[in-house]
């Protein structure tokens, strides 16, 4: 899979959040090693905490569907209703996540804010990262 392909899931996936509250929807697309893609949508509750961002979602699905190696993820956000794009890179509780699963090449393409993404690594948005081999 190409990571327009991918990028295009994730802006797929931003017409299924539920974002009643702060209007901006967000959709990922995270693709599995094995070529598995999941995606996923924020969904917001009234109660702002209990809310769950569109990367931990696509993730815990993957997760709760046995996988466990990951290699992309695309983010898509934006104003509800619009069609375009807001600079969207993963807030660091999604990026602590993805931690728990992917190294520091693990790729992260985001809504750039001009109608394209950009890409890092998750070294490059995670320096000095906190994962499972620190416990040891």
């Amino acid at each position: 899979m190409t990571e327009q392909e991918l990028f295009e899931l994730a802006i797929g996936a931003r017409g299924r959040s539920y974002a009643p509250y702060s209007g901006f929807t967000v959709g990922a697309a995270l693709l599995c090693t094995d070529g598995t893609v999941f995606t996923g949508s924020n969904i917001e509750n009234a109660s702002y905490p209990m809310g769950m961002c569109a990367e931990r979602t696509a993730i815990f699905k993957a997760a709760s569907e046995g996988k466990r190696s990951f290699c992309m993820i695309a983010v898509a956000g934006g104003p509800a209703g619009s069609g375009r794009t807001a600079c969207c890179p993963p807030c660091g509780a999604c990026r602590q996540v993805m931690r728990e699963f992917a190294g520091p090449d693990f790729i992260i393409l985001f809504s750039d804010g001009g109608g394209g993404f950009a890409k890092r690594t998750l070294k490059e948005l995670l320096p000095d990262d906190f994962g499972p081999e620190s416990l040891s």
